[in-house]
């Protein structure tokens, strides 16, 4: 890849796109700008597309120091054009995101209604790339804006999860190689779709189990529900009867004569059949009513256990599942965790964006922890025939790339769990920073520069806290991932050595992370 990065030359795209109205008000300002008004402005790169056929993008990255933006696909750049990032005191932040949602036709629910066309969206309190006017400099409220027709042109392309890179000075993807990135087995690739398909069958049989053998339960629970009233009727009857035969005793021996005692023995021969009936009843249904209880206890454990099973047959379904996924992964120096995530493609419940699995957090061993990492991300270019090509793009400097992995020990169990079945587009992004607040179920991760000003992101209302209960499945059958899941609590604080005065928001209490 390192020829292929740096070699390539641009075919200048001199279209002018949008609609006429900016052209014309471009061409206005052009004319009444003073001297010193263009002295301000940066010279902006035009437009341009690589001398080949572009393949699928892999990434993004948006230099807010060049006021540029370049996709590159697994060969080089494909795309860029020039860009306007936030202002001063609306920065657009800096740091790793990804596409979360798409929009052919966004209107801004912050901004007046504001048109927003091609809107690629990278964080859910509304930072997003998207169409727009460009003066030559800096001038959004925190998106980055691209050439009308530049984004109309990319926007079929882009795909959700796509990694997006702001930068605060220009970056590039440059080969890499490492010990510790994933190298992928054939063998586990080819396997995947059918083990896939194995399991999600297994799966879906545990769930037809688990789904019976609960109706089962709640039919006997409901039959057992009736026994307590009708035992105490049976239990009222033969007390009564009992006291009537009570009654017919006392009547037998206060009898004062033969013609008494003969109407009260006949009295008391009447009640005491009526309730040895009565007896009779009670210990029929108290007999009859114990196998019911036996059924609801059975039945009840049965449940239980084909739960377990349906659970561990999903858990097992949706790891298989997300083995024919790309896999990313985040390294955290500031809380010494390890974040997995991939891209289940379920549409969100509460509309807008798809679901990222979230089930991989484990605790991570650094080697002098008090020195800088920096934030480098790594990608799986393309497959070789060894496995994976690596590149690296840096966007702030602490330790080389080659040495911030070389502190990092991996857990291998997670790694024997992710690596075998790595694909292209798969990543590793190593960072001092703790992954933001609007890092949640549907979005992968981000985390923005805390030493940049990012005043667009910190002055936008935060993503509100959302929680998911469903177990249905991948494509909203009754077989794939069953998620419990929350906006993940690891809040980004604030950090005493960027130049930016706003703080970031931090929800009033930590929030329990979930898992299937």
């Amino acid at each position: 890849m390192r020829n292929r990065l740096t070699t390539a030359r641009p075919t200048l795209a001199m279209r002018r796109w949008g609609p006429p109205g900016i052209v014309a008000l471009a061409a206005m300002v052009a004319l009444t700008a003073t001297p010193a008004t263009a002295a301000k402005q940066p010279r902006q790169t035009a437009e341009a597309v690589a001398p080949r056929q572009a393949g699928e993008p892999v990434m993004a990255i948006v230099s807010i120091k060049s006021q540029q933006v370049t996709f590159y696909d697994a060969d080089g750049w494909i795309m860029r054009a020039p860009v306007s990032t936030g202002t001063t005191g609306r920065e657009t932040p800096a740091g790793v995101f990804a596409i979360v949602e798409k929009d052919k036709d966004h209107r801004s629910t912050m901004y007046d209604d504001a048109w927003m066309p091609n809107m690629l969206r990278i964080t859910w309190n509304g930072i997003a790339l998207h169409g727009g006017p460009l003066p030559g400099y800096a001038a959004s409220h925190g998106c980055v804006r691209m050439p009308f027709g530049f984004a109309e042109n990319l926007f079929e392309k882009m795909n959700i999860g796509m990694r997006v890179i702001i930068s605060p000075y220009d970056a590039v993807p440059t080969d890499f190689s490492h010990p510790s990135l994933f190298v992928p087995k054939p063998d586990a690739i080819a396997a995947a779709p059918g083990r896939a398909d194995k399991l999600s069958a297994e799966a879906e049989e545990a769930t037809r189990a688990a789904d019976a053998a609960k109706k089962a339960a709640a039919a006997a629970a409901k039959e057992a529900a009736s026994l307590p009233a009708a035992l105490r009727k049976l239990e009222q009857q033969k007390a009564r009867a009992d006291a009537e035969l009570a009654f017919a005793d006392r009547t037998l021996a206060n009898a004062k004569n033969d013609q008494g005692r003969g109407k009260a023995e006949e009295l008391k021969q009447k009640v005491a059949a009526k309730a040895a009936d009565a007896a009779t009843q009670l210990d029929a249904a108290r007999a009859a009513a114990q196998p019911k209880r036996d059924a609801v206890a059975a039945t009840k454990e049965a449940a239980k256990a084909a739960a377990t099973r349906k659970a561990d047959a999903v858990k097992a379904a949706t790891d298989a599942k997300l083995a024919g996924e790309p896999v990313s992964v985040y390294i955290s120096r500031a809380t010494q965790k390890l974040y997995v995530r991939r891209n289940t493609h379920k549409p969100a419940p509460d509309g807008g964006g798809e679901v990222f699995d979230t089930s991989i957090e484990v605790p991570v061993t650094i080697r002098n922890p008090d020195q800088p990492l920096g934030t480098h991300i790594f990608t799986a270019m393309a497959k070789t025939d060894t496995g994976l090509r690596w590149s690296v793009v840096t966007i702030e400097n602490g330790d080389e790339a080659r040495n911030a992995l070389d502190r990092i020990t991996i857990p291998q169990d997670v790694w024997d769990r992710i690596g075998p079945t790595a694909l292209p587009r798969s990543s590793i992004v190593v960072s001092d920073e703790p992954l933001s607040s609007e890092t949640n179920y549907r979005t992968e991760f981000v985390a923005v520069l805390s030493n940049e000003p990012q005043g667009g992101f910190i002055t936008r209302k935060p993503t509100a806290p959302a929680m998911i209960a469903s177990d249905d499945g991948w494509d909203n059958g009754g077989n794939g991932f069953f998620f419990f899941q929350q906006r993940d609590p690891y809040v980004q604080p604030a950090n005493p050595r960027r130049r930016s005065q706003y703080q970031y928001y931090a929800p009033a209490q930590p929030m329990q992370r979930g898992f299937w």
